[in-house]
């Protein structure tokens, strides 16, 4: 698919999201350990919740109600940022009853399973929707200045947690894909990244509830 605009941070951000998932699947499933001590004390599925959450909340304030006005006669293309708004509002309940299962004692381990699957299920296939027929939309209708407002607040709303997050992005992201978001960073920052930033995130080792522990100490 052909676009107007580079869409390269956007992608990036949806496979780091993919990539999460999959770790977070992986330890609800994990045999001989209580999947809930580790989701509670790892953090992964904090930083998970927060770069989730920032994304979402970038397109809600940037995206869909500057995209709506200039929809109008156009019900299929409105009725598709009506599914997106939709979509995203559905996440947060199931992030709620995961936190909620992992802090359930009782019944929390019967329950884990079924919605950690469900939060896989939700979100790829936001994600999936969002860039099979969305993002077409969204570059077709928008501006590059309106595109270029999405970037500006999720930097807004990242802040000082760059440091973390551009490194938690590009966690196994390879050398042409992370060059191409290195690309559009201003040089400072990608000097820190290759100096500082990914060693530190490294160390973090966010899905090891020991190492959670042990830096809360």
């Amino acid at each position: 698919m052909s676009f107007r605009n580079d869409w390269t941070m956007m992608y990036t951000v949806h496979d780091a999201l993919r990539r999460e998932l999959g770790r977070i699947a992986a330890v609800a499933a994990r045999p001989g350990d209580d999947p809930r001590r580790v989701l509670r004390a790892a953090a992964g599925w904090e930083l998970f919740k927060s770069y989730l959450h920032i994304h979402h909340t970038a397109e809600d304030d940037t995206v869909w109600p500057v995209l709506a006005p200039l929809l109008a006669g156009r019900p299929g293309d409105l009725a598709l940022v009506a599914a997106m708004e939709a979509e995203h509002a559905a996440i947060d309940p199931l992030l709620s009853a995961v936190d909620a299962a992992l802090a359930d004692r009782d019944h929390g381990a019967q329950r884990l399973g079924g919605l950690v699957d469900a939060l896989v299920t939700g979100l790829g296939g936001h994600l999936r929707h969002e860039e099979d027929e969305a993002l077409a939309l969204i570059d077709g209708t928008l501006t590059e200045q309106q595109v270029s407002r999405l970037g500006q607040r999720q930097a807004e709303l990242i802040g000082a947690d760059a440091s973390r997050y551009l490194p938690w992005l590009l966690d196994g992201t390879g050398p042409e894909a992370t060059a191409a978001v290195l690309a559009g960073m201003p040089g400072p920052i990608r000097t820190a990244y290759r100096d500082q930033w990914r060693a530190a995130y490294g160390d973090l080792r966010l899905w090891d509830p020991a190492a959670a522990r042990a830096g809360a100490r």
